[in-house]
């Protein structure tokens, strides 16, 4: 199983980013999806998920409004839209997925929110 995220980066308070996590070495329609981020001295929160589907996806009341979760299963790729960047977004973005009994990570993706 691999996961690696890519499209991070700085951009300025109100600007807009895509991340990416392109998945590997499983059947990626078959699973739930999700977006976790950890900011320094913090603790791993999860951001937004997305069901096999895409059908329904679910969100961190902080992101609600601005941030965009989505799937494209012919692509095994998943991707967060997100706009209204705030200073407090400034964090290493990771795609999850839990096969099973065991949960995979990406390496992360770092997003620095900044003037």
């Amino acid at each position: 199983v691999q996961l690696v995220e890519s499209g991070g980066g700085l951009v300025q308070p109100g600007g807009s980013l895509r991340l990416s996590c392109a998945a590997s070495g499983f059947t990626f329609s078959n699973y739930l999806m999700s977006w976790y981020r950890q900011a320094p001295g913090k603790g791993r929160e999860l951001v937004a998920s997305i069901t096999r589907a895409g059908s329904t996806t679910t969100y961190a009341d902080s992101v609600k409004g601005r941030f965009t979760i989505s799937r494209d299963n012919a692509k095994n790729t998943v991707y967060l839209q997100m706009s209204s960047l705030k200073p407090d977004d400034t964090a290493m973005y990771y795609c999850k997925v839990r096969l099973l009994i065991s949960t995979y990570w990406g390496q992360g993706t770092q997003v620095t929110v900044s003037s």
